[in-house]
């Protein structure tokens, strides 16, 4: 199961500890950001790579990282819906 811990939170950047993820999830979400004009910075570091922890950082110039990320992840959950039904065609 996949936790997230807030490390930091200011207007327009949020710092958050994924635990259980590593460049699976983590780099489609980073991607879909940057289809967000309002992304300054969108990162992720893994800490080690023998534990499934990484620091993800994401940075705004209008409007909230966490707003940012809600939305990304909608994008991505119609995506792979679509990619999901077009498999089943199969």
């Amino acid at each position: 199961m996949v936790e997230i811990e807030i490390l930091e939170e200011e207007k327009n950047k949020l710092k958050f500890k994924v635990k259980g993820e590593t460049h699976t999830i983590l780099n489609l979400i980073r991607n879909e950001l940057f289809n967000d004009e309002s992304i300054e910075f969108a990162g992720y570091k893994i800490e080690h790579p023998l534990v499934k922890d990484a620091i993800f950082t994401i940075a705004t110039s209008k409007g909230t990282p966490k707003t940012a990320l809600k939305k990304a992840i909608e994008r991505l959950q119609k995506k792979l819906s679509k990619l999901e039904a077009e498999i089943k065609k199969l």
